[in-house]
C-alpha cells in the first residue's frame, strides 16, 4: 500500500518538513553524482552512514540524510511530506525538530541493538519518519488516509482508509518482518529501526503537543 496524502491540511506553514524534505534531497542529488563510481558511492555511504558495529552519534544523525535509491528516498520523503506537516503543525516548528532527531536516534539504536556487530552501513530516514508516523496517530485519531491498493497484482485502487488502521498495518509488517529478520542478518530492511522509531513517536508525540492547537474546530476532518 502506498500513501497519496492524508485528508488533515496544515494550518501553518510546515517550514521543518519543508527543510528535511530539501536537505535529504541534496544529500541524495549530491549522490547521483557517485553512481558511475561504484567505490566512491560505497565509501560515501560508509563514511555517513551508520556503522552498528562502530556506533557513533554522530553517523546515527548524518545516516538519517542518506540514501540508497530513488525509490529509498521517494518513498520517504512522500511519508514525510504526507505526514510532517500535521505532527509540526501540531508540536510546533521548534519541538517537531528536536522529535524527528530524536526519534531517528531511538531506531538507530534499536536497529543496533537488533545487529550490534553488523558491519554494513545503516542509511535512510525511515526511522525518524516513522516516529512521524507514530506521533500522527496518536495526535490524529480520527484521520483518514487516501492510499494506493494493489488488487490482483496488476490492477490498483485508490482507498480512503483510517489512518490508524494503515499505520498500524504497518506497524505490524515492521514487527513480523523484524522477527523473522536472523538478528545477525547483514543488510536488508531495518525493520527494527522502523519499529523502534514509531514507538519512540507514540510515546514522545502526546506529551510534546502544544495545547493551545487543539481546538476540535482546527482538526476536524
Amino acid at each position: 500500500m502506498i500513501p497519496l496524502r492524508d485528508v488533515i491540511p496544515s494550518r501553518t506553514t510546515p517550514w521543518i518538513t519543508i527543510g528535511l524534505v530539501a536537505a535529504n534531497a541534496v544529500v541524495f542529488v549530491r549522490e547521483l553524482g557517485l553512481y558511475g563510481d561504484p567505490n566512491a558511492l560505497s565509501a560515501f555511504f560508509f563514511a555517513w552512514g551508520l556503522v552498528p558495529a562502530e556506533f557513533s552519534w554522530t553517523s546515527a544523525v548524518t545516516s538519517m540524510f542518506v540514501h540508497s535509491g530513488l525509490l529509498h528516498v521517494g518513498g520517504n520523503l512522500l511519508s514525510l511530506w504526507i505526514f510532517g506537516d500535521n505532527v509540526e503543525d501540531r508540536l510546533g516548528h521548534g519541538r517537531f525538530l528536536a522529535f524527528y532527531l530524536g526519534t531517528g536516534l531511538v531506531a538507530a539504536l534499536a536497529e543496533t541493538w537488533a545487529n550490534p556487530a553488523s558491519p554494513i552501513p545503516l542509511i535512510g530516514a525511515s526511522g525518524a519518519i516513522a516516529g512521524v508516523m507514530g506521533a500522527y496517530v496518536v495526535l490524529f485519531p480520527r484521520s483518514r488516509v487516501l492510499v494506493l491498493v494493489p488488487i490482483l497484482i496488476i490492477y490498483w485502487e485508490i482507498l480512503e482508509l483510517p489512518a490508524a488502521l494503515f499505520l498500524g498495518v504497518w506497524f505490524a509488517v515492521q514487527i513480523l518482518g523484524g522477527l523473522a529478520r536472523p538478528l545477525d542478518a547483514d543488510g536488508g530492511i531495518a525493520f527494527w529501526a522502523h519499529a523502534g522509531g514509531f514507538l519512540a513517536g507514540v510515546a514522545l508525540g502526546w506529551p510534546l503537543r502544544r495545547r493551545e492547537r487543539e481546538r476540535p474546530d482546527r482538526w476536524s476532518a
